[in-house]
């Protein structure tokens, strides 16, 4: 730990000289090595500490500054080595600022009584008139954060997380802001109550009101010019830049916003992007984004969504004011000039096209189409799995992570296909099947949740969700088969026996986790209980789920494959596994085909002649020839038995 010394009369004489002054010189205090030479035209009051001042900072165009204070008044103030401190127009006040910050041209940073700097602020998500708080704290994960907005009916869990996100409030809660070392603050205006982690850049900001921006080495946030921003934490490689403001939000991780965007009451969790537009009291999970100027997000829950230009929702029916809201699932897009009114609930990877009033739930149709036409919503099930932009999206999201170091507060399932979304294709069969038996073959359509099917729709729906269910269940098998060691049936059987402890049941998606039901359910029952209360204990035990997936997943597919065709996996021959195998290889080409056909078609539209060396074609071409040699490698595996 560093030690201070009191200032010699020498260097009280050549600070005065320097132009500067102190309220009484005996409460200032400086490291062994200090030097008065780079301080010049300074004030100080209350009890202040100096660094040493050997450094100069290389600025853009070749400009070069030396560490020191210059033009500045402080008070209460621990500048630490290194720094260069200049043109303050009013004060800093109560901060400890770290070794090699540079702080130039800004109107006023102080911490004003005790702020716990954007910790505990309750974020009123959902719904505009409260309900669905989330009380932000710097290490909230989407997951925690989806327990608190959804499971509202659990009061003992509520009030329990409440205790221990308290606890961490508490922890944090001080008079004296922090300014993290190598942090950069240039023509920024009011800064108050506001903790700045290491290597921070704030370039312009007009306003920044208490919160928190947890910068470090490895994940630098960048606060850019014109932001105004209060009641915050913007977490680790974050952007937020151009004009944007926003009031009572979480910023997670790696997350984008720019060009003017606006947020209330709003939560953005790990690599959501937001341009634009506007956004108010949604919880928009990882990788959502938006980037049109007349596009308004409002009063829902979002993950994996795009929102086209003009897409717009409301949370009212103008008799008891804002009190809805919506979700739309995981994968979800809007198309431009979308329209959905809240209450409603969109089914996993679906696209929504015009103006829908009726309040749908398509949750157990994922990957459709819900299209408006003259007034009336039409349902085209299952369409959006030959979407060459459903593929498209599903490659790159794990690519466009941008979180850096340890420390992922989000636990992110990539999986297009999983238990989460194939229960529901077996439930939107066992829909289907029965909206045919009740209202015949010859209908020309079907009502389904205050939406139409044409029969063609419900045919091409019922062929498409069983491929991919072909898809995910030989994905399942395979991988148990490729990884076995055995020589006989007997011990090729032993390998299918599930070890996992959860699994079977429903399954949830947790704001981009896909989990049993019941280990999240546990979970929420040991906080309720007391039995988790600490808050890396549920941190870990959520991650432990997160990692523990595919052990979790097969328990699901094998019990849900002998369902869906009739079998055990221990009665199983040979010739029944190398059956599975043919199944799923045509399927998983005729799923390829489809979205060859889909690119085509975009092709034929844009008048471009190099289809064949397009690079998504080519890899799903490429997909097609991988796919036909593993099953061969599977089938040959299984006929050594």
């Amino acid at each position: 730990m560093e030690t201070f010394r009191k200032l010699t009369q020498d260097e009280i004489e050549s600070l005065e000289r320097q132009m500067c002054s102190a309220t009484d010189w005996n409460t200032i205090e400086v490291a062994q090595d200090f030097s008065p030479e780079h301080i010049k035209y300074a004030r100080f009051s209350g009890r202040v500490r100096l660094g040493s001042f050997r450094k100069e900072f290389s600025l853009a165009g070749g400009m070069v500054k030396h560490s020191g204070i210059y033009y500045a008044t402080l008070h209460n103030v621990t500048v630490g080595d290194d720094c260069c401190i200049e043109n303050v127009k009013n004060y800093i006040a109560n901060y400890t600022i770290g070794n090699g910050s540079f702080i130039e041209n800004v109107d006023i940073i102080l911490a004003d009584g005790i702020s716990t700097f954007g910790n505990g602020v309750e974020v009123s998500v959902l719904n505009e008139t409260g309900g669905c708080e989330v009380m932000m704290y710097d290490h909230l994960s989407a997951q925690l954060a989806f327990m608190m907005a959804f499971y509202r009916h659990r009061p003992s869990l509520l009030s329990n997380l409440r205790r221990m996100i308290g606890q961490y409030v508490r922890s944090v809660q001080s008079s004296v802001g922090t300014i993290g070392k190598d942090v950069v603050i240039a023509d920024a205006g009011y800064i108050k109550n506001v903790r700045i982690g290491d290597c921070c850049k704030i370039e312009g900001a007009s306003k920044l009101k208490n919160g928190s921006i947890n910068s470090n080495s490895e994940a630098p946030v960048h606060i850019g010019v014109g932001v105004i921003g209060d009641d915050f934490i913007i977490s680790s490689g974050s952007n937020v830049e151009d004009g944007v403001t926003f009031s009572r939000c979480f910023i997670g991780q790696a997350c984008r916003l720019g060009h003017n965007y606006s947020a209330s009451d709003s939560l953005f969790f790990s690599n959501c992007q937001g341009e634009n537009g506007e956004a108010c009291a949604i919880f928009a999970g990882p990788f959502t984004v938006t980037h049109h100027k007349s596009t308004l997000l409002i009063a829902g829950m979002f993950s994996f969504m795009n929102a086209g230009s003009g897409s717009n929702q409301s949370n009212h029916l103008y008799k008891l004011g804002p009190i809805h809201h919506g979700v739309m699932e995981r994968g979800s897009k809007t198309a431009s000039d979308s329209y959905v009114l809240w209450p409603a609930k969109v089914g996993a990877f679906s696209l929504v096209m015009g103006r829908h009033v009726c309040h749908q739930d398509t949750s157990d149709l994922p990957f459709s189409y819900l299209i408006e036409q003259q007034s009336t919503s039409y349902i085209m099930p299952g369409a959006n799995l030959k979407s060459v932009g459903t593929i498209r999206d599903a490659k790159k999201w794990p690519s466009r992570d941008r979180r850096k170091g340890p420390g992922k507060l989000d636990s992110i399932n990539f999986n297009l296909l999983s238990p989460f979304t194939i229960q529901k294709m077996l439930r939107a069969v066992n829909i289907l099947q029965e909206l045919k038996r009740i209202s015949g073959d010859t209908s020309d359509y079907y009502v389904y949740q205050s939406g139409r099917i044409k029969s063609s729709s419900l045919a091409k729906g019922l062929k498409y969700y069983g491929y991919a269910i072909d898809k995910f269940f030989g994905n399942s098998l395979i991988t148990r088969i490729m990884d076995a060691e055995f020589s006989s049936l007997d011990e090729l059987r032993k390998a299918f026996v599930p070890r996992s402890e959860y699994g079977n049941g429903e399954w949830v998606d947790l704001a981009g986790m896909i989990a049993p039901e019941k280990a999240v359910e546990d979970i929420i029952s040991d906080i309720e209980e007391g039995k988790t209360s600490e808050l890396d204990v549920l941190n870990s035990r959520i991650s432990a789920i997160h990692n523990q997936y595919y052990h979790y997943e097969w328990r699901w597919a094998s019990k849900a494959m002998e369902e869906y065709y009739g079998f055990r996996l221990a009665d199983l021959s040979v010739s029944e596994l190398s059956g599975l195998i043919h199944r799923w290889k045509d399927s998983v080409i005729a799923l390829d085909k489809l979205l060859y056909e889909d690119a085509g078609k975009e092709f034929s539209l844009s008048g471009m002649p190099d289809f064949e060396s397009d690079p998504f074609v080519r890899s799903v071409k490429e997909h097609m020839e991988v796919k036909s040699s593993l099953a061969s490698q599977v089938l040959e595996k299984l006929s050594a038995i």
